[in-house]
Order: C-alpha cells, then sequence, then structure tokens
C-alpha cells in the first residue's frame, strides 16, 4: 500500500512550509514516496529558486556577472537548513555546484539542482531515504519517458529503501545525462512514481483547496469542484486551467488511480478527487476555462461538401506549415480552422495564399477570437442546458461567433470577441453555476 506524495514550490517555500509537509506526511504511515519541488516564492516580491537557476544559467552562457544571483540561492536553502536546526552541511552539495558554474554547464542540470536540493533537506528532516530521480526516472534518446525500464528501477530502489524523498522535474538519459520535464515537470514525476508503484492515491499539495470551477481572477470566490474526471481535467487544463501539469495526468490515468488535488496550508480541507468515475452528480458543469488570442480562417469553395478529400488537402497546407489545429467548425460550403495567434503570425499570408491557390476557395480571417470551454460530464443529461447558456450569454451582450460540441456532450466550445472573454465567463457561472 502506498501513497505518493508530491508538494509544490509553493509548500517548500521556507522552513515554516517545510515544518507543515512534515506533519502531513508524518500523519499517514502510507505516504512512502514523497516528491519535492524546488523552493517557491516566501512573498509577491520573492523569486523561485527555478526562475533564479535559468537567470543564473543565462548569466554565465553570455558572461554576465552572476555571483549576486549565485547568493541569493545559496543563502535560500543555508537558510532553510539552519531555522529547521538540521545536522546536514549542505555547503558541500552548494560548493559542488558552484565549482561547476561556467558558461558550459548544462543548463538541465543547472536547474534540477532546485528539486535535488530542496529533496536532500526534506529527506534529512523527514528521516526518509534520498532517491535520485536520475537514478530511476529514464528517458529516450526522443525525450519521451522509458516507462519499462523506470518501472523496474523505481521498484527496485523503493523496496530496498522502504520511504524516500524524490526531486521532481528530472530524469536522466541512459548515460546518466540530466534530462527536465517541461515547467511544472514535478507533477509529472509524483505521477510516474504513482504509476511504477501502482499507488493507491496520488496526492498533489499545493497552495489552493482543491481544483476552482472557474478563473479566481475572473470570478471572486469561485467554487471548488468535489469530484472531477481526467476526461474533464484534460479538457480544462488544455484549455487554460492551470492545476496540474497536462502530462500527469496519463500515468495515473490508465490504472485509475485517483489524484487529489489539497492544500498544504489547509490541510483538514478535502480538495478535488480525480477519477476516472465520480459519485457526485449534483452539477451539471464541473469547470469554465478558456483562453485568448485564436485566428479563424475560414475556407468557403460551391459545392465543398461533394468534393472528396477537400477537407484532408485543406489540413495538409496547415501540416506543411506546422500548424496545430484547435476547431474545425464546417458549413456545406464552407469550413473554418480555429488556430492560436501565435502558431500563424509568421506565415500567415503565405498560409492564405496557398489555401486560395490549392483549394481554388475564397479564404477570409477573423482575428482576435476567445475560446471558452464549458465542461461537464452531466451535461448531456441537462436538457435544453445548451440553449440557456446562449441565451444568458446574448441577454448580457455577448456576441457568439462559433459553438462547437461533440456527440459525448462533455464539452461546449464557444468562440467569442478577446474582449468579450472574462464577462463571458462570469455571465455563464453566475448564471449557470
Amino acid at each position: 500500500m502506498f501513497v505518493v506524495t508530491k508538494f509544490g514550490g509553493s509548500s517548500l517555500s521556507c522552513a515554516k512550509q517545510f515544518k507543515k509537509v512534515r506533519d502531513i506526511v508524518l500523519s499517514d504511515p502510507m505516504r512512502k514516496i514523497v516528491v519535492v519541488s524546488a523552493l517557491g516564492k516566501r512573498d509577491a516580491n520573492d523569486s523561485k529558486i527555478t526562475d533564479l537557476l535559468y537567470i543564473l544559467h543565462a548569466h554565465l552562457k553570455y558572461s554576465v556577472p552572476y555571483e549576486d544571483v549565485w547568493k541569493i540561492i545559496y543563502d535560500r536553502y543555508v537558510e532553510v537548513r539552519d531555522d529547521l536546526k538540521l545536522d546536514y552541511k549542505i555547503e558541500d552539495e552548494l560548493d559542488l555546484i558552484a565549482g561547476q558554474l561556467d558558461k558550459n554547464i548544462p543548463q538541465d542540470y543547472l536547474v534540477s539542482r532546485g528539486e535535488f536540493l530542496a529533496a536532500k533537506l526534506m529527506s534529512r528532516y523527514l528521516g526518509y531515504e534520498f532517491l535520485d530521480a536520475k537514478d530511476v526516472i529514464e528517458f529516450n534518446y526522443d525525450g519521451t519517458v522509458n516507462f519499462d525500464a523506470t518501472g523496474r528501477k523505481t521498484k527496485e530502489k523503493v523496496a530496498q529503501l522502504k520511504k524516500v524523498v524524490v526531486p521532481g522535474f528530472y530524469g536522466a538519459y541512459g548515460n546518466g545525462v540530466i534530462k527536465l520535464f517541461s515547467r511544472g515537470g514535478s507533477d509529472i514525476t509524483g505521477s510516474i512514481m504513482a504509476k511504477c508503484v501502482n499507488a493507491t492515491v496520488y496526492e498533489n499539495w499545493t497552495d489552493v483547496s482543491g481544483i476552482m470551477v472557474t478563473d479566481p481572477r475572473i470570478v471572486k470566490n469561485p467554487k471548488s469542484i468535489k469530484e472531477i474526471t481526467y476526461n474533464e481535467l484534460r479538457e480544462l487544463s488544455y484549455m487554460g486551467a492551470n492545476v496540474l501539469h497536462e502530462d500527469s495526468i496519463f500515468p495515473v490515468q490508465e490504472l485509475n488511480i485517483p489524484i487529489k488535488i489539497l492544500n498544504t496550508n489547509e490541510p483538514e480541507c478535502p480538495g478535488t478527487i480525480i477519477s476516472n468515475e465520480c459519485k457526485d452528480n449534483s452539477q451539471a458543469i464541473t469547470g469554465i476555462a478558456g483562453k485568448k488570442n485564436f485566428v479563424a480562417i475560414t475556407v468557403y469553395k460551391d459545392h465543398m461538401s461533394n468534393e472528396v478529400g477537400f477537407l484532408r488537402k485543406c489540413l495538409s497546407i496547415f501540416e506543411k506549415y506546422d500548424i496545430s489545429i484547435e476547431h474545425v467548425p464546417t458549413g456545406i460550403d464552407n469550413l473554418s480552422i480555429v488556430v492560436a495567434r501565435d502558431q500563424v503570425e509568421k506565415c500567415l499570408y503565405e498560409l492564405i495564399v496557398d489555401l486560395k491557390q490549392e483549394l481554388g476557395a475564397e479564404v477570409t480571417l477573423w482575428e482576435d477570437i476567445a475560446l471558452i470551454a464549458v465542461v461537464g460530464r452531466n451535461m448531456a443529461h441537462k436538457c435544453g442546458l445548451c440553449g440557456k447558456l446562449l441565451s444568458v450569454l446574448g441577454e448580457n451582450g455577448v456576441n457568439m461567433k462559433m459553438i462547437d460540441q461533440g456527440p459525448d456532450e462533455l464539452n461546449i466550445i464557444l468562440g467569442i470577441n478577446n474582449c468579450d472573454y472574462e464577462k463571458a465567463i462570469k455571465v455563464i457561472y453566475d448564471n449557470l453555476m
């Protein structure tokens, strides 16, 4: 029986937060694998250690004086050690890193030291063994995780060491060279550990009491979600809900290992449970998320729907320019390709010319689009929901440019003007939640 527990940077910003983590971990003997991020911000004016390490690498690479940045990093770890009164000479690890600070130091190695040092401190503080992620998480040379090798190594090490602290955010290639995940990758480390030991639950501790229904920067004090499916979370995460790293879902989803999103500062709160199946059917809508700055390129051609292969030819032009497509709403004689603005900025003119010439079609452009996803596993059973959604938006002066809904009715995608984005989310939340 294993509980894998991951703590984000806000849970590890200072000695006071370390103490909260210790109380949480030791309150449940099943919490045998603890994954930690680098030290986060202590307050709004502070800096994350990971950000400082990226800055440090840039200074080294371009021969800019770096000593002040390194001193901030050095002092942060020493301060936590001293405040916790640990009998651990972390200066030895810091001095080892300092001896490698030159313009040739690999960025992935240097940035990974944030998690490495945090895990060293936490393992001493908990009385757990330190397990270096580079010794268990193995990357293939194409950058993907080798789950067979990683699973074998993890099981062997955990069987030997029993209770471990693992630094998040990185692993290593087969030759031992450090490789980072993308930002937020400590979530992925925790998910991989949970998969490898077939954990009963994967706990992700952060500074919020679960997943909010929508962005609290737009809606003041939104409700928290009690239960959410992996598929719903994927939809919300893709559309900008920033709670878990998107790639952290897959390793545990296939084994149906539930994820709990919990608050280190309010451990008594139930948080949010993510699993394949949910019992709570009280809400039709689970969450609302969105993004700004999309464009829609609309292609018009008479009898388009009768032309075999037309859609394939159209999409192949976008593929030629390496453009990822978001949505493709269609009509009888037209189709619209919705893409992120930054995907087409450098090639928009050439793309439109190719569409016109290769398809023999008219092409128009609609810019400054925001997409909003209204997501809910129970929406399919709520008659009239889509009508009410459109009605309340119209009554509040939000002009609908596009609507897209899949046959499973898990989500409704709305296309509106950028300028109406915040207003639309507030209207949906106030009238339908």
